[in-house]
């Protein structure tokens, strides 16, 4: 079996390599332009230090260089095997009998376990650092109040006396609430009940804290209440994934997060999206490297490079377009989230492996 052979093991290294090699070129470029983003932005910030900024840039690197992991096994793959057709390892393969999908075990080897430790190990790493970004940088840049995105906050909660709507313009620098919150409450039935506004609201066990709350209801005179409390059965954690994006929950957390979210009465289909993408991701991986394949493969054989690899990269590139319009429709509702997830990976797959049989075997 080639893949335990001396020349399988070469080309297992020579595919590390190269992938993992534009995967860390991608990552420091990634973060030394989001490092000078920031220190364009701390003037605007009196405590917004340059070690303060470096810690930040470093916390959001990775999650942002997780996007790259496509575009890394596509680009190593190209340079890998055209590096070898140049050198003329490929050919010596193919005089001795060794078939394209032979040398190609390696690299779909690589990919694999390439795509199960960026979701194993990596994504949990990132999406921890995502979340300490998230609050250094509220801490930093964003006014009093406000979340870093600027966009208001909209959760539903349930409770002993029905059901609640809030809509709040931040989160609480710590973390552990809201600001400029308006909560319209509704009964069992649905029928309205009262709408109450709020400067802030901060979540306890078991009930909400408010202040400086105003109580407008249609059957009493609004009353005004320096101190208001309010029953809801949302944790403290499930407030912060409302306002937390899929992509800063790991790979381990997302079961446990995804069943709290359903508990709680909320819509998961971005977590069941965001969980079942990274389950295709090594999938994803090895159709990017088979694209790469069906271009430099034909290198050696009917010249053309320049044609052909921009070729490749155009056809990557849609790839990419193709799975994140996907994911759209997918957090959208309009296609079912395992659907979005794993369609553009197998279809990719399938289309890539189309091609070689196109050109190995006509």
């Amino acid at each position: 079996m080639l893949l335990i052979s001396t020349f399988g093991r070469y080309l297992t290294k020579r595919f590390a390599r190269a992938i993992l090699g534009v995967f860390s070129t991608f990552f420091f470029l990634i973060g030394t332009l989001d490092f000078v983003e920031l220190m364009r932005r701390a003037g605007d910030s009196p405590i917004a230090t340059t070690p303060l900024i470096i810690q930040l840039a470093l916390y959001r690197a990775p999650a942002v260089a997780e996007q790259i992991f496509p575009f890394a096994a596509l680009f190593g793959g190209m340079f890998a095997l055209l590096t070898l057709s140049r050198k003329l390892e490929l050919v010596v393969a193919r005089s001795v009998g060794v078939s394209a999908w032979q040398f190609l075990q390696p690299a779909a080897l690589v990919a694999v376990v390439i795509g199960l430790v960026s979701i194993l190990v990596y994504n949990p790493v990132a999406a921890e650092l995502k979340r300490k970004a998230t609050a250094l940088e509220l801490r930093l840049f964003a006014r009093t109040g406000q979340t870093a995105s600027g966009q208001d906050i909209w959760m539903r909660q349930r409770s002993v006396d029905g059901q609640a709507i809030i809509r709040a313009a931040g989160a609480l620098p710590d973390g552990d609430g809201l600001s400029d919150v308006a909560i319209f409450n509704f009964d069992a039935n649905g029928g309205f009940v009262e709408r109450i506004d709020a400067k802030r609201a901060v979540l306890y066990r078991g009930h909400w804290e408010l202040t400086d709350a105003r109580v407008i209801s249609a059957m009493e005179e609004p009353q005004n209440y320096k101190t208001y409390l309010l029953a809801t059965t949302l944790e403290p954690e499930q407030m912060r994934q409302s306002f937390t994006p899929p992509d800063a929950v790991g790979f381990w957390a997302m079961p446990t997060v995804i069943e709290r979210t359903q508990r709680a009465g909320l819509d998961t289909t971005r977590y069941e999206l965001r969980y079942q993408s990274l389950k295709a991701r090594p999938l994803l991986l090895v159709a990017m490297v088979l694209v790469a394949a069906s271009v430099s493969l034909r290198f050696f054989r009917f010249g053309g490079v320049t044609r052909l690899v921009i070729g490749g990269v155009a056809a990557g590139f849609v790839l990419y377009v193709a799975t994140q319009l996907s994911e759209e429709l997918g957090s959208s509702g309009i296609v079912n989230p395992i659907v979005a997830a794993w369609l553009p990976a197998a279809v990719g797959t399938m289309l890539g492996a189309l091609a070689l049989l196109h050109q190995e075997d006509g």
